[in-house]
């Protein structure tokens, strides 16, 4: 079985990694981002808001701090505008907490404005537009949808045709296009809501249970699995109305070791994986 090695990213520079990290992702530009707290959030324990320090790290290796004042929920998701600024979102939310779920905050990590999206958020990405993209898990199976920055639904899987849309176990977002992957059919999806005519493609697809999905032109990797497979890598290639499988292999660190615990970014041709305890960012791009 061939093997994929991920390649260092991003790395959390050691002078903060006393603080716990919330949350962490890579942005549509590669810059990796790290939400820290002082300490760890306790369910019914310290107060909300607190203040944090978003740590961002460029592909050049240039850190950026960013102080968000007043955020509001311990389990945050979290993603870079492209002026700068930073939404953080609550991925699970009471309903007297819709309101204030999605907060948006400036260059300067002042909050802007906020607004809901819905409850049990399982990816939420940010395209080169701006344009927030939500997918949903099946707590709450309301699919896929874009948002605008200041709250505007922008587009929705509701009437988009997608088959067995109940949870969105993967989802890529690059340049202004959408790649998902859900549960139950685990089509490969693509969607462009700027393209009149057939915004939504669908193939039909044999692998199941990924958590993340690159694609290049039309070769196509899926990233982990159920149980065994959780680090299982299929390769692909888009023909007509499906996908075909082109090998299987797996994807490990660098170190050679499998990753336990671990975050996904699909962004394009790449898949970032992030393993406990969370601190470096590694990558495999399926264009190389």
């Amino acid at each position: 079985m061939q093997k994929s090695v991920l390649v260092p990213h991003a790395h959390l520079p050691r002078g903060h990694r006393a603080r716990h990290v919330l949350t962490s992702t890579v942005d549509v530009f590669g810059t990796a981002h790290w939400l820290l707290a002082e300490r760890a959030p306790q369910p019914g324990g310290d107060a909300l808001p607190v203040d944090a320090l978003v740590v961002s790290v460029d592909p050049d290796g240039n850190v950026e701090l960013t102080e968000l004042s007043a955020v509001r929920t311990r389990w945050p998701c979290l993603d870079r505008l492209p002026d700068g600024g930073f939404v953080v979102a609550a991925s699970r939310v009471h309903r007297y907490e819709d309101a204030s779920q999605v907060q948006v905050f400036d260059a300067l990590g002042r909050e802007i404005t906020s607004f809901s999206v819905g409850d049990a958020i399982e990816h939420l990405l940010v395209d080169e537009e701006g344009r927030i993209w939500v997918g949903h898990f099946d707590e709450n199976p309301i699919g896929i949808r874009c948002w605008s920055a200041s709250g505007r639904l922008v587009w929705t899987s509701d009437d988009a045709g997608i088959p067995g849309l109940f949870d969105c176990y993967a989802l890529n977002v690059s340049g202004t296009v959408a790649w998902a992957c859900p549960y139950t059919d685990f089509p490969l999806v693509e969607i462009r809501p700027d393209r009149t005519r057939r915004p939504v493609r669908v193939w039909a697809n044999r692998v199941r249970g990924a958590q993340a999905v690159a694609v290049h032109g039309d070769r196509v990797a899926f990233y982990g699995g159920y149980r065994t497979d959780r680090d299982r890598l299929v390769h692909g290639e888009i023909n007509g109305t499906s996908v075909e499988s082109t090998g299987v292999g797996l994807l490990s660190l660098p170190e050679d070791s499998a990753p336990g615990r671990r975050r996904v970014v699909g962004r394009g041709s790449r898949i970032y994986v992030q393993a406990e305890p969370f601190t470096t960012w590694g990558v495999f791009d399926l264009s190389t």
